[in-house]
């Protein structure tokens, strides 16, 4: 009988066995922050609502369709945490974590929250692992981050995609550019909703995905045209280190991110597989946003990485793994003797730091021995009454059929010897 119960409607949900790509996505991107010194921060699922209509913007389309808000039992606002940076930020200011060593190097992962209309790679809850560095301003720093989420994406076999770049650039570039912008776009024939949307800001007719738009807008004058000179120093040095580092990239002159508080250095991976759906990830520069929020002003550059779509793009590009191992060992006891030595076993090399499971439930030996194939098990270990009164057994490699001689109390250290050697 089937529950009625289900799943809201949009929420990406992972459960075995392919909850195992999940982790092994998480683990590779992981790996180049935890390398570069980036250290874990747990944020709050929840916060005051205020924080993100300050910090992503009121104009955004985050914060006017998209945020899960509510009221508390107190009448506070609170919303479903639609993005990370801002929540970093906050535990920042508040802890003082800006009075250390800076830059301060964080990475988070969890779920995020946005009332979208549900389609492939676009989910209301959804899945990103994302690095900020706060309190430098260096080209040097940029790269790094930029990197750590090349490396990431690479190690997980994707070479399908496209680094995009731009520089969104200082107070003065923006001001400059927005006078210009403002003056051709009061020249374009928009219906009042989209004029409405212009005059909150600018920036997003470049984004909009109706083609009528995107050709009026062809023409218009590209904010990259209105760097200060030091605003361009900064993203030449940015592309020349990118080069040095051999770094592939395009430069974007009309990327536009979703989010007010961008500056500077701003970047998009974008996968050539996914259709509209198809940026997986990106970043950049917000230089204001600490102060926004009430604290210092120290700059900081980030990221944020979908890991809902960096799946559905392995998946694309079939390089999403079929055999990835969890289990080192499945132990069988047979007859009650056997299934308390084989309880034992288990318990043992678990403690040496191996992953082991046991067949629970009297299962006959064939059943068994199926359950070990469908855990994707590496060895199996079959102990009945000859194998607990001789000491040993044979240890049986599913993947390539043959089996080796084991003596019971040294399993772990044979383990630990097949693995090295294989």
């Amino acid at each position: 009988m089937s529950s009625k119960f289900q799943a809201p409607k949009g929420v990406s949900e992972y459960f075995p066995p392919d909850s195992i790509h999940f982790d092994y996505v998480v683990d590779r991107l992981s790996r180049p922050a935890l390398a570069a010194g980036y250290r874990l921060m747990e944020l709050p699922i929840f916060e005051d609502t205020e924080l993100f209509t300050r910090g992503v913007g009121e104009s955004t389309d985050v914060v006017t369709k998209e945020m899960y808000t509510f009221e508390d039992r107190a009448g506070r606002s609170l919303t479903l945490r639609p993005e990370g940076t801002a929540g970093v930020m906050r535990s920042v200011i508040e802890h003082g974590l800006d009075r250390g060593q800076l830059p301060l190097k964080v990475f988070y992962r969890g779920p995020f929250f946005r009332a979208e209309r549900p389609q492939a790679g676009r989910y209301r809850q959804f899945y990103q692992f994302g690095i900020e560095a706060i309190g430098v301003i260096d080209p040097y720093l940029d790269v790094e981050v930029i990197s750590i989420a090349d490396q990431g994406i690479r190690s997980l076999g994707m070479r399908d995609f496209t680094l995009q770049i731009t520089s969104l650039g200082d107070n003065a570039s923006r001001d400059a550019h927005r006078k210009e912008l403002v003056a051709f776009i009061a020249k374009l024939p928009l219906d009042d909703e989209t004029r409405q949307r212009a005059s909150r800001n600018p920036l997003r007719l470049f984004d909009d995905k109706r083609e009528s738009i995107r050709e009026m807008m062809e023409p218009a004058p590209r904010l990259l045209d209105f760097l200060t000179s030091e605003s361009a120093k900064h993203f030449d040095q940015v592309q020349r280190i990118l080069k040095e580092n051999a770094i592939a990239f395009e430069v974007n002159p009309k990327m536009v991110r979703g989010l007010d508080y961008y500056t500077g250095t701003t970047f998009e991976f974008v996968h050539h597989k996914l259709g509209a759906q198809s940026g997986i990830g990106g970043g950049g520069r917000y230089d204001g946003l600490m102060e926004v929020l009430g604290g210092s002003a120290l700059s900081g550059i980030g990221f944020g990485l979908g890991i809902d779509r960096i799946i559905l793009a392995m998946q694309e590009e079939k390089v999403l793994p079929t055999n990835i191992g969890y289990l080192d060992l499945y132990v069988i006891g047979l007859g009650e003797a056997g299934r308390t030595r084989a309880f034992s076993l288990v318990a043992d090399v678990r403690r040496q730091g191996f992953v082991a499971d046991l067949a629970f439930g009297e299962r006959a030996l064939k059943g068994a021995m199926k359950g070990a194939d469908r855990l994707g098990a590496r060895f199996v270990l079959v102990i009945g009454e000859d194998e607990v009164t001789s000491g040993s057994g044979e240890l049986k490699d599913l993947s390539s059929g043959q089996t080796h001689s084991v003596t019971l109390a040294s399993l772990a250290s044979s383990l630990a010897s097949l693995s090295r050697n294989t």
